[in-house]
């Protein structure tokens, strides 16, 4: 299945968005064996440093160097996704800005949810920033009239457990862009939650 092919946004209805970094996956998967489904935040202003562009693209290096730091040698996105990993965005389009507007996150997670409905086996979800968490959020009201996250820091929140539907939740640090980089608090943070979500599958 490649994931482009299955849901994607027709109208282009927000008013903060590029469309013209627009992308959803579009590698060749086997949806009945991801388990964990990691949520980034937003495509890159160029595509060619999509998660699925190259293993030298660079939200490709700094995912790779999260799960180098949570103790996993990956080296190349087919290993992330033999491991039983997907990795998609909240938001399908490029930013306009440093921040997205709640109406963006809100109408993009009707796509993040048609997405998530491919994976038939999904047992935990690795939320990568606050587009991630607030995406989910939106989700989960709809379904349940209530949000799955609480609202507050992260890192206060972070150690709880969480769950939707009975799907273990992981509210966690975005692992791409300069600012993960130079964090090293955050880093470390992302790889705990990478750790503890793999390990929950693995052992």
């Amino acid at each position: 299945m490649k994931v482009n092919t299955c849901i994607g946004c027709n109208n282009f209805p927000c008013l903060d968005i590029n469309t013209n970094c627009y992308v959803v996956p579009d590698k060749e998967i086997d949806p009945g064996t991801i388990k964990i489904f990691m949520i980034s935040e937003a495509p890159p202003p160029d595509k060619k440093d999509y998660f699925y562009a190259s293993a030298n693209s660079f939200y490709m290096q700094t995912t790779l160097q999260a799960f180098h730091d949570a103790g996993y040698n990956y080296s190349a996105i087919g290993d992330i996704i033999n491991s039983g990993i997907y990795i998609t965005t909240a938001i399908k389009c490029g930013k306009t800005g440093y921040s997205v507007s709640a109406t963006t996150i809100d109408n993009c997670s009707k796509i993040l949810e048609q997405e998530i409905d491919l994976f038939p086996n999904i047992k935990i979800f690795l939320l990568m920033g606050d587009v991630a968490i607030k995406a989910m959020n939106y989700i989960a009201k709809r379904n349940s009239g209530k949000r799955v996250i609480p609202s507050g820091s992260t890192y206060k929140i972070r150690k709880e457990k969480y769950y939707y539907n009975d799907l273990r939740i992981f509210p966690s640090y975005l692992q791409t862009g300069k600012n993960y980089l130079i964090e090293k608090s955050k880093r470390i943070m992302i790889a705990e939650d990478i750790k503890e979500a793999l390990e929950l599958i693995f052992t």
